[in-house]
């Protein structure tokens, strides 16, 4: 039997005040209700989230990290904005190791894979009865980084997820323009589970094809 000490040493601490602060912001960008190039006032941040100002610039510092806002003399922190080269760059790139883990991966072999996705699919559903927009965003990242896991090859997963907060701008930036024009948050996820339909029934011509048409066609031009 394990000794309380023993026992207590693998309980994990709870969120710190910084951690809680730079989810909450981290929220407010994915949910695009802070926008790129909109600035973080730290008088209203601080009086929204109940904190002072040294956590904040603690918690700014740690999505600085993450590439979600920028910090500049004088101008202070704003939501990092991507030019359309950023995002022709970063969803092209994503496509190609899409597809090469397609072709990889499916049929799908090891069933715990598929699980991975359908876990992650269900949290999509999750957040879009919730009209969880931030949640969503990120549940759709897990998806698709499930879908890349399918080939079981380490590298393109470690590729994959360099790119992790870089293809969460894009993806948030693609649910918003999506929902405000023409596909509601129901349509969002009905496009991803019948993605992962075509991967279990394992035609990789199948799941090609609808990965060519089912992520950022609005953004898919080559830029100027």
């Amino acid at each position: 039997m394990a000794s309380p000490k023993s026992a207590a040493s693998h309980q994990l601490d709870p969120p710190s005040l910084v951690q809680l602060a730079a989810g909450a912001i981290r929220k407010m960008i994915l949910s695009g209700e802070l926008g790129p190039g909109d600035r973080l006032i730290e008088l209203a941040l601080t009086e929204r989230l109940g904190i002072s100002r040294p956590p904040l610039r603690e918690a700014m510092r740690l999505l600085q990290q993450e590439g979600l806002i920028v910090v500049q003399p004088r101008r202070g922190a704003t939501v990092a904005t991507l030019t359309d080269r950023d995002v022709y760059e970063i969803l092209t790139l994503r496509s190609g190791l899409e597809r090469t883990a397609v072709e990889l991966g499916v049929p799908v072999r090891d069933q715990r894979r598929l699980e991975v996705c359908r876990a992650a699919l269900g949290r999509m559903e999750a957040a879009a009865r919730a009209e969880d927009r931030a949640t969503l965003v990120e549940s759709g990242y897990a998806f698709h980084a499930a879908i890349v896991g399918l080939a079981g090859h380490r590298r393109i997963d470690e590729i994959y997820a360099s790119l992790h907060r870089q293809l969460l701008l894009c993806m948030a930036r693609n649910l918003y323009v999506r929902e405000r024009y023409y596909e509601d948050l129901d349509v969002h996820v009905a496009r991803h589970r019948y993605l992962l339909d075509l991967v279990e029934a394992g035609d990789p011509a199948a799941v090609l094809a609808e990965l060519a048409v089912h992520g950022e066609r609005s953004f898919s031009q080559r830029p100027e």
